[in-house]
């Protein structure tokens, strides 16, 4: 019986022992190996970084608008008769030329019969002149002579003495002459007279239109020399000067113009806290209204360097590459344009990235390949 016990406790214990190992085998085939992580290098592109004396360019835009503008309104009050040319808008008219002419046929009559009682009221003292005061007599014939009531009224003869005056006052030549001027005067506002060259961007009347006193008649612009009119912050108006020359573009940027700054305004907007400055412009594709960006160079930032706004990291990093890793490191924004930053605080030789990088994070590797640079903007 012993010796069958220390039989079975022997197998017991054998089997025990088999079960244990076969366990841990079947444990240990089950445990699979952890697989090697590789490491993926993303290829970015790299400038060195180069720095430089950047110049700074203000923005502005607005419409311009012809320097020599006339709104022609009428002071008197009749029909439009005519025109040197139809009165329409886009008509150029030459110097000198007739823009509108109103009926004045009524008022003409009047102003001629105001001459005739004039000439009447001197001939009617010229007996009495030659008795009288006979040194005078020769140039007041001499006037009557000159004197013609479908000519503007000649001046009155210079008066000598003051017996003159008075006898000449007190026959009411003086108060009569002095009204057919006033009366000539407002007959020439019958006619508006082109000033200068240029064309008539706007036409409110047409022939036979019965036209009152007050009422506009349209706008004559010279078409040779306009004038933009900008918008710039309080802090770079003392670095524009009259005279500076200013780029300028067209709003599809295909045109390029060269204006002159031509005037800046002394007064600040309360609002905005911006002054006006004007821009003469001159050009044959330029037209009234026409919207225009100015590029106004407003100073120059020593040692800095600019660089697309998409490179800028919160505002104030970007991304270099050391040893194949990228790294943030904190920069001094100068300036913000609307594509590009101004930059401050990196070295000279740096490699900073060209171009952004979708998820990129500082301790990635990379590889970097070199390019030109490209962070200034035509």
């Amino acid at each position: 019986m012993d010796k069958r016990k220390i039989i079975l406790s022997v197998l017991g214990l054998l089997l025990i022992v088999g079960a244990v190992f076969a366990a841990k085998w079947i444990i240990d085939s089950n445990v699979k190996e952890d697989p090697k992580i590789q490491k993926v290098v993303k290829n970015v592109f790299v400038k060195t970084v180069k720095n430089d004396t950047v110049p700074i360019s203000i923005p502005a835009n607005g419409n311009v608008s012809a320097l020599r503008k006339l709104e022609l309104y009428s002071e008197v009050q009749g029909i439009f008769r005519s025109s040197s040319h139809n009165f329409l808008p886009g008509q150029e008219y030459k110097r000198g030329q007739v823009l509108l002419n109103i009926d004045s046929a009524e008022y003409a009559a009047s102003v001629q019969s105001a001459k005739s009682d004039l000439y009447n009221s001197i001939t009617a003292i010229m007996p009495d002149l030659r008795l009288d005061y006979p040194e005078v007599f020769e140039k007041w014939q001499d006037y009557l002579n000159n004197f013609g009531i479908n000519k503007s009224v000649p001046d009155l003869p210079e008066i000598e003495n003051d017996k003159e005056k008075y006898f000449i006052s007190g026959r009411g030549i003086v108060s009569s002459y002095y009204n057919i001027k006033n009366l000539e005067e407002r007959l020439r506002k019958y006619t508006h007279v082109a000033p200068f060259n240029g064309i008539l961007t706007e036409a409110l009347v047409k022939e036979g239109t019965l036209i009152r006193s007050g009422q506009k008649l349209g706008e004559f612009i010279d078409p040779s020399v306009y004038e933009l009119q900008v918008s710039i912050a309080k802090k770079f108006s003392d670095l524009l000067a009259i005279g500076k020359e200013v780029k300028l573009q067209n709003l599809d940027r295909t045109q390029e113009y060269t204006g002159t700054v031509s005037r800046i305004n002394g007064r600040v907007n309360l609002e905005t806290q911006t002054i006006q400055v004007f821009i003469r412009v001159e050009g044959q594709n330029i037209q009234e209204g026409m919207y225009l960006e100015a590029m106004l160079d407003a100073k120059e930032e020593p040692n800095a360097l600019e660089i697309p706004r998409e490179l800028l990291v919160e505002r104030s990093k970007v991304y270099v590459v050391k040893d194949s890793v990228l790294d943030l490191v904190r920069v001094e924004p100068v300036y913000f344009s609307t594509e590009t930053v101004v930059v401050k605080g990196l070295e000279d030789g740096t490699k900073m990235l060209a171009a952004s990088v979708p998820g990129a994070y500082a301790g990635q590797l990379v590889n970097a390949e070199e390019i030109e640079d490209t962070a200034k903007t035509e």
